[in-house]
């Protein structure tokens, strides 16, 4: 990834609607450039999609929570399972699998703390291999909307 190829991922994260015109203009580059190297990035998986941010709490989900799982065993199986059984539920916004004392966390956005306990007890609790379950309200959220590429370490090139 070149100069203009993270210039073009940087420009896209802040204003994803913008035409292909629109962009080519912002980086002083020809729209058929411009064209070849967004659907390069997209070939590429740089770019994986574009989607709309929205407000949670104007969705009826003001009430953010994280809640670590912790699976016994932890079988590939079990992993595979509960990964995909909590990725289906509607109050789920993010699944994490980790290392470390947990084995996941699952961010989930819902109406009230009478949500996120039915939640909790209906849907997780009761998933088979659950070991322990723990949960932390979420009093704010700051999600960077724009990331960069890092540069190779010193002393190394790409490879």
């Amino acid at each position: 990834m070149d100069e203009l190829d993270a210039a073009i991922v940087q420009a896209l994260q802040a204003d994803g609607r913008q035409t292909n015109r629109e962009l080519a203009e912002r980086l002083g580059i020809a729209p058929s450039t411009c064209l070849e190297r967004v659907r390069s990035l997209r070939n590429r998986g740089v770019i994986t999609g574009f989607h709309a941010a929205v407000d949670l709490a104007e969705l009826g989900r003001p009430l953010q929570a994280l809640v670590n799982v912790r699976l016994q065993p932890k079988t590939r199986e079990a992993v595979e399972g509960f990964r995909t059984y909590i990725g289906r539920l509607p109050e789920t916004v993010a699944v994490f699998v980790v290392s470390g004392g947990d084995d996941f966390i699952v961010q989930v956005a819902v109406r009230d703390t009478g949500h996120l306990r039915d939640f909790v007890v209906d849907h997780v609790s009761r998933f088979p291999n659950i070991a322990d379950v723990r949960t932390s309200i979420v009093y704010e959220h700051l999600r960077k909307n724009a990331v960069e590429a890092l540069a190779p370490p010193a002393g190394r090139g790409r490879r």
